[in-house]
């Protein structure tokens, strides 16, 4: 079996799929982030997969290590295509044995995959009706935005608003429904120990990113001010990304992104590096239809995933939900906060390809959102 040839779709609201041809008719789907770099990203995944045409696509580790050790290495843009490439392999490859992707790389390690919701959106508001509403739903876990934007050294009446937000849960929902706490990188080191010595009487299930990636040397001072489980990682990539992180012993939750970090197998590698570490699993998946399934295949066979974001309905995906682009809407089926495993060869996705090539030719501008500090100057989305 050899590759033939490359196709890329730019799919509102803010998708991209890969989609890799066979001289035996089995083809495969990947997906990359476009982040605000549309044009760069569809531009370099055609360029770089021209490598892959002649070549035979179970060869999954040795494509992986040809792409990832040029010079230059490494780079959200070429991670990502990178990660998009090797998920449409595995997809091929699954295809071709007929089996699911998690039955290459060790079996199922679980029955089924614990799966938290969005509520809030990017400045978070309403978010006990919402919280209730997903309790009522069924499920069991739920994840916030902390805060709007936030100075190097803010108003106390901002953290006062972010207690009062998650006070409100608490008194709608209780304490049986989990709750994420996301700084998103938002909040500098000053105000994140202030936050998350103050969030602490509230239980949460985690504070997510309580700074940049960029700084993550100051999570051994916020690990001292607060006892809540540190999530960190959806902005790094391969396992030497998390290499450090990990080694530093104050992180206890990694959120590994299959569409960045490298792909399905690179995910896996990841987490069994934090199972070392006795690290805790949740990846970062608020994409689209492909990047979720590939990120499915990657729970089942890891023991020390406890929870999956998942992305139907999130708020930044306005205008589609991911199950528009797919037959086999059961796949992301939650029932009682759980997702069933999926059983399909590959990555287990029937993708309608008719409606991705309509899309496709209306084309793609996503744009993140630009805010400012109250005194103009820059701060962090």
């Amino acid at each position: 079996m050899k590759v033939t040839s490359l196709q890329i779709y730019k799919v509102k609201p803010r998708w991209i799929f890969i989609k890799i041809n066979t001289d035996q008719g089995i083809s495969g789907w990947g997906e990359l982030i476009s982040g605000t770099r549309t044009e760069t990203v569809a531009t370099g995944a055609m360029e770089i997969g021209d490598y892959l045409i002649g070549k035979d696509p179970t060869q999954i580790e040795d494509i992986w290590q040809v792409l990832y050790r040029s010079f230059f290495r490494g780079g959200p843009i070429n991670m990502t295509i990178l990660s998009g490439i090797e998920m449409a392999l595995w997809d091929i490859k699954g295809k071709y044995y007929n089996m699911p992707v998690y039955e290459f790389l060790g079996g199922k390690a679980r029955k089924n995959i614990l799966v938290y919701s969005w509520i809030g959106g990017d400045r978070p508001s309403d978010v006990a009706n919402e919280a209730l509403k997903r309790k009522n739903m069924g499920f069991k876990a739920v994840k916030m935005n902390a805060t709007e934007e936030l100075h190097y050294i803010d108003s106390y009446k901002k953290i006062d608003a972010v207690l009062e937000r998650v006070d409100s849960i608490r008194k709608a929902a209780g304490y049986d429904l989990e709750i994420g706490i996301d700084f998103h990188g938002r909040v500098h080191k000053a105000m994140a120990k202030v936050l998350a010595k103050e969030l602490e009487r509230y239980r949460p299930m985690f504070i997510e990113e309580p700074v940049l990636p960029e700084n993550n040397d100051a999570l051994i001072e916020i690990a001292s001010h607060t006892s809540i489980p540190i999530a960190t990682g959806e902005r790094l990539y391969t396992r030497w990304g998390f290499k450090d992180v990990l080694k530093s012993g104050v992180v206890d939750i990694i959120q590994p992104d299959l569409a960045l970090t490298g792909g399905i197998l690179e995910g896996k590698k990841i987490a069994s590096m934090a199972e070392a570490f006795d690290v805790a699993v949740a990846p970062h998946a608020p994409y689209g239809p492909v990047a979720l399934a590939a990120t499915l295949q990657l729970d089942v066979c890891t023991p020390n995933v406890f929870i999956q974001e998942q992305s139907l309905g999130i708020h930044y995906n306005q205008g589609f939900d991911l199950l528009d682009f797919v037959k086999n809407k059961e796949i992301f089926k939650y029932e009682d906060g759980f997702v069933n495993i999926p059983t399909g060869p590959g990555l287990g996705i029937d993708i309608d390809e008719e409606l991705v090539e309509k899309i496709n030719r209306e084309g793609l501008h996503w744009t993140n959102p630009k805010w400012k500090n109250y005194d103009g100057t820059v701060a962090e989305w």
